[in-house]
């Protein structure tokens, strides 16, 4: 199993970094292979980086625009010499079995890069509980990978230009998009582990009401475009702090 590297991006994670960087560090130290943990403070205004330094993290990393595709491709930089990547949400707990699969499956010499079905944490709303279970079957059917785990190889990681800093939202689902083509022309796949899960933090249906979420999910679909906007990706990068300081 060659080296790897698990980045994180983080913005105003003090309440969640802990119990993920636990989670990431016991999947890491399981693995015959050394692992570098990048935790990337995304300009947060808590004690982000503080909790990243005594919670296990081996390099933080500071990201001044507020943007989950910059604070990801960030990540990245700071291990240029790290084959193997894998990219993990700052409320997401992977386990060492879904870690060791993903790195299998780039060792094997067939993949390109990957992902897994999401679960949530917590009792969400019927509607929302529909939106995710379509998700991973679309993921699974489709081939796209989730941002709350995705790995790949930094070659094709590096030849298709990284996350697509243009976008505030979705950038995951391109930059799988564009690892599956540029595999494809090399006879590898990407592979979304369809018997392994994360487990992903249900916060966001406690702070949005049902209608926000089909509404934000409506507007990608209909209209890709609005990706480009943060303000149009707003459900991405508020929180229920920020409207009670307004």
């Amino acid at each position: 199993m060659r080296d790897f590297a698990i980045i994180i991006p983080a913005f105003n994670e003090e309440d969640y970094l802990a119990e993920t960087l636990a989670a990431v560090c016991a999947a890491a130290e399981a693995m015959p292979a050394s692992a570098t943990v990048v935790v990337v403070d995304n300009n947060s205004s808590d004690q982000t980086s503080e909790v990243a330094i005594t919670h296990g993290a081996d390099l933080v990393v500071f990201e001044p625009h507020n943007q989950i595709a910059r604070a990801r491709n960030a990540g990245a930089d700071a291990v240029p010499k790290i084959d193997h990547l894998v990219f993990v949400d700052a409320d997401t707990r992977i386990t060492e079995t879904v870690l060791k699969a993903a790195l299998d499956s780039l060792d094997s010499g067939d993949v390109a890069g990957g992902g897994a079905r999401v679960l949530m944490d917590d009792t969400v709303t019927p509607i929302v509980d529909w939106i995710v279970r379509i998700w991973n079957w679309v993921s699974v059917q489709r081939q796209l990978a989730a941002g709350s785990f995705f790995f790949c190889r930094r070659e094709a990681f590096d030849a298709v230009g990284g996350f697509d800093e243009a976008v505030y939202a979705g950038e995951e689902v391109w930059l799988a998009k564009r690892i599956r083509r540029w595999g494809k022309k090399r006879g590898l796949r990407f592979q979304v582990l369809f018997g392994e899960t994360v487990m992903t933090s249900a916060r966001k249906s406690s702070w949005f009401s049902t209608k926000d979420f089909v509404f934000q999910i409506g507007l990608f679909f209909l209209f890709p475009w609005a990706t480009r906007s943060r303000k149009l990706c707003s459900i991405w990068y508020r929180r229920p702090e920020d409207e009670a300081a307004e």
